[in-house]
């Protein structure tokens, strides 16, 4: 198989249209799944209204896929785009965000989901320790056991799988009982509060082993306009850190069973919440640098659900449960999702839709509008600024030519092997060059 591979990339770079198709891939960033466009595009002198160039043909354009496992080029851009637009509501100076916002109180908040039954885990002692698992023997880092229930009888996917269809419902309302912590603890009405406060956040979920997700927060005390004021004097990060514990502890929804009997869902108990501080060197356990946490939450962004992943596309039928390659863990977290999905009381969950993502209906990345730049903004910006360096090469005026186009849809995807293996080479040494230029920035 090797060698035939070999031959097929051989005899694809050997092609006449080889220097073509490669550009092609190049713009994507070696997308691995790209989305292949056909039309025709021109470059219009808006002074003049003159056709100064025409060009039809096919385009490639990056799947734009946030999972590594799909697709490593646009995992990366996804990663780049998160890392900046949380990076611009921790420290500012760009996307609009002033350098103010590092003196307004911030933290850095992780809520859990319950348990729903005891799992394979790490425990360690108070001194960092290893300590065997309750199943008595010791799991190493890569044990695809990790996460799974000691007894997958007992354990509760319906209440799992419920808690993960609402953990968006969950979070909102933790956010609406966090403003009334802060109004109480500042002797403020709930209705006044945004006349002296504004909350503001970035949020990111992520898989833990067991399946479930939990979320890390960047939550921070701005003034009634958002960034560009400063909090009143009493809302302090202690003020913040009580209330972000008082409320996490409050906060609850309800559903049912499909017995009928009333299901109750809220966090867990262990609840972090971290200040975030100024410096960029290494963080402790009281506090996180600014830095580390933008790349945190970058990965956090990016990654699946462990060494054990759950699916990457929609569930279509009983047959594609069957046949997944995950663990029994996840099948049975996604079989679960596909039961409940004929159940009338749960009709607006679309369970079924969500069965590949073990029940989780959420973006993995959202914020509040006041927070910092919006990835459309990024993109934007990031089409804009290769649209005038191309424009500038052919000696153009990005100011006065305008691009007009019209594409048609041609399919998904690379066409054999070889331009895959290809295509997968042109990110991988995309990626080495971005990090060789990173490494020498940062030496400099």
């Amino acid at each position: 198989m090797t060698a035939l591979l070999d031959d097929m990339i051989a005899d694809r770079i050997r092609r006449a249209d080889y220097h073509d198709w490669r550009a092609k891939v190049e713009a994507t960033g070696g997308c691995a799944k790209p989305i292949r466009l056909s039309g025709e595009y021109g470059l219009v002198d808006t002074l003049t209204e003159r056709l100064i160039h025409h060009h039809s043909g096919t385009v490639m354009v990056p799947c734009g896929n946030r999972r590594e496992a799909v697709c490593p080029a646009c995992s990366d851009r996804y990663a780049a785009d998160a890392f900046h637009l949380m990076r611009a509501g921790l420290s500012g100076g760009h996307k609009g965000v002033p350098t103010t916002v590092t003196g307004h109180p911030r933290a850095f908040v992780t809520l859990t989901p319950p348990s729903f039954g005891r799992v394979h885990n790490q425990p360690t002692t108070a001194g960092g320790k290893r300590r065997p698992c309750a199943c008595g023997e010791f799991h190493h880092d890569h044990d695809p056991r990790l996460g799974a229930p000691l007894d997958p009888d007992a354990y509760d996917y319906v209440g799992a799988v419920l808690w993960q269809a609402h953990s968006g419902a969950l979070w909102n309302r933790f956010t609406t009982y966090l403003r009334r912590r802060l109004a109480n603890l500042g002797g403020l009405r709930v209705g006044e509060l945004a006349d002296h406060l504004r909350l503001s956040y970035g949020k990111v979920a992520e898989y833990q082993r067991r399946g479930l997700v939990h979320f890390h927060a960047v939550i921070r005390l701005d003034g009634p306009r958002g960034h560009e004021t400063p909090p009143p004097a009493w809302a302090t990060a202690d003020v913040l850190d009580q209330a972000v514990r008082s409320a996490a502890a409050a906060v609850s929804v309800e559903t049912v069973r499909p017995d009928g009997t009333t299901l109750p869902l809220a966090f867990g108990a262990q609840v972090n919440v971290r200040t975030i501080t100024r410096d960029q060197g290494d963080d402790d356990q009281d506090g996180i640098g600014e830095d580390a946490l933008a790349g945190y939450v970058a990965k956090y962004a990016t990654k699946g659900t462990g060494k054990s992943e759950a699916a990457d596309r929609p569930i279509r039928s009983q047959a594609d449960i069957d046949f997944l390659r995950v663990s029994d863990h996840h099948r049975r977290m996604i079989q679960t999702c596909w039961d409940l999905g004929e159940h009338a009381d749960y009709a607006t969950l679309n369970l079924r839709r969500w069965a590949h993502m073990l029940g989780f209906r959420g973006h993995f990345l959202t914020k509040s509008r006041a927070y910092s730049t919006t990835f459309g903004a990024i993109r934007g910006d990031r089409r804009a600024f290769r649209l005038a360096e191309l424009l500038a090469a052919a000696d153009l005026d990005p100011e006065t030519v305008v691009v007009i186009g019209e594409w048609d849809f041609a399919g998904v995807g690379h066409h054999n092997d070889a331009e895959r293996e290809l295509a997968a080479a042109i990110a991988e040494s995309k990626r080495a060059h971005r990090q060789r230029a990173y490494r020498e920035e940062n030496r400099s």
